[in-house]
């Protein structure tokens, strides 16, 4: 588990293309001054597991699935990355519950002189936002001021866009995204509830019908 508030950031050393998977060793001096094999690490958000440590550098496996649901399929040498430990029990919770489990991503659309930031999202994911909740931008808790049917804003701050590779997005790159789970799971709790107090028109119809009989 998560919070959201990145601890540094890293850069790429080495992307190694495997069969079904990529094998990807990143430099972060922090994360990995007390990091063990086997420990968790988000990297931009994605929950992976460390299988190798050799000085300030920690290497990381991402399997087909998570390449294809994350914008680590594209990431390269060099490229600045966003980490952060997995939360100790007992640590304070700065940002909100993540679970580096990436809902899917968005795109980098715009910011504005005030820090004001848009990215698309994905149209089966905005029923979870609303406005001031928090989502998970390449693994920064973030609150949306702002959410229509395809995209979302957010305000940026300049230590925000400064400490994270928020700051340098430019329009068109991907993001990964994660929204609330406690909307997920609310959703999932109010489902049978929901579908008894509004059955499917075909359950309706076969109502009338035995009612007629």
């Amino acid at each position: 588990m998560f919070t959201g508030i990145v601890e540094e950031r890293g850069e790429v050393v080495e992307v190694v293309e495997l069969p079904d998977s990529a094998r990807i060793a990143i430099s972060g001096p922090l994360v990995t001054s007390d990091a063990k094999l086997g420990d968790s690490i988000a990297v931009n958000g994605v929950c992976l597991t460390v299988v190798h440590l050799a000085d300030a550098v920690f290497t990381v496996d991402a399997v087909r699935e998570t390449l294809e649901r994350t914008s680590l399929a594209k990431i390269a040498k060099g490229d600045p990355v966003n980490l952060e430990r997995a939360m100790a029990l007992g640590d304070r919770l700065g940002g909100h519950i993540v679970q580096g489990h990436v809902d899917g991503t968005g795109v980098f659309l715009s910011r504005d002189e005030q820090g004001l930031t848009w990215f698309g999202i994905p149209a089966r994911l905005t029923r979870y936002l609303s406005e001031k909740g928090s989502i998970t931008v390449d693994g920064v808790s973030l609150t949306v001021v702002d959410v229509t049917d395809d995209k979302f804003a957010v305000a940026l701050i300049p230590a925000t866009l400064e400490m994270t590779t928020l700051g340098e997005r430019q329009p068109g790159e991907l993001v990964n995204l994660e929204v609330d789970v406690l909307a997920k799971y609310l959703e999932r709790l109010a489902a049978p509830h929901l579908a008894a107090q509004h059955p499917p028109a075909q359950d309706l119809a076969a109502r009338a019908e035995r009612s007629g009989s």
